[in-house]
């Protein structure tokens, strides 16, 4: 029987907009695998607490729809992140896992970076900073909280990942980043994981990511999952 396949999406995003609105799910489908989608708290069907304690641990709504068998796994940003996390303490839940929109960031000690994007989403933020403002716009994109996920963003994030804690994926996975993306680049990721290989998309940014092809081509080969 063919491995399932999980997909978690990223800040802002859902399952719907994020993989079924681009036909990614079809793709899947056609090549006969099993498609579980998840909704992260505070993000398309899922609960959207207002308390940024409520999302202390992202990982739960990904536990609860998980099959006994390992599955295979795609997320893009916040849920690349996500599945990471899961990964670092039960890597056998898995099979393979793609990883898009991440990277040397992950390692970063300041958070700056997330206290503007807070900024702007409370309305204190730089008219002229265009990333915040295109956080900004994805929090108001029909069906979106923006409380909630303002929520989110404003989580307490739990350990650091480091290359230790980062030793316990085992995993097969596949790191996808664009060479435009803010989060990368992907090497430092690539080089704290036991089984990773890296995928640079050339003149793609971290929003365009789930819809690129070179995205899409490399993650259905790395998971064996090439349409018929």
């Amino acid at each position: 029987m063919a491995t399932p396949v999980v997909l978690v999406h990223g800040w802002g995003g859902s399952f719907e907009s994020t993989w079924q609105r681009s036909g990614f799910t079809d793709l899947l489908t056609d090549a006969g695998r099993t498609v579980i989608g998840v909704d992260l708290l505070g993000h398309g069907e899922a609960p959207k607490p207002h308390d940024p304690e409520a999302y202390a641990d992202l990982t739960t709504r990904v536990i609860d729809q998980l099959p006994p068998e390992p599955v295979d796994a795609i997320g893009f940003s916040l849920g690349a992140i996500t599945l990471l996390r899961l990964a670092t303490t039960q890597p056998h839940r898995f099979r393979r896992l793609v990883l898009a929109g991440i990277g040397s960031t992950l390692f970063d000690d300041d958070d700056a970076g997330t206290q503007r994007l807070v900024d702007a989403l409370e309305g204190r933020g730089d008219p002229d900073d265009n990333l915040s403002r295109m956080f900004v716009n994805y929090a108001h994109q029909p069906g979106n909280d923006p409380v909630a996920l303002t929520a989110v963003m404003k989580r307490a994030r739990g350990p650091r990942f480091t290359t230790g804690s980062l030793s316990t994926v085992t995993v097969p996975t596949l790191v996808v980043i664009g060479d435009k993306d803010f989060a990368g680049p992907g090497d430092p990721l690539v080089a704290a994981l036991p089984g990773a290989t890296l995928k640079v998309l050339r003149n793609v940014d971290h929003f365009a990511t789930p819809e690129a092809f070179g995205f899409i081509d490399a993650a259905l080969d790395f998971i064996g999952a090439v349409p018929s």
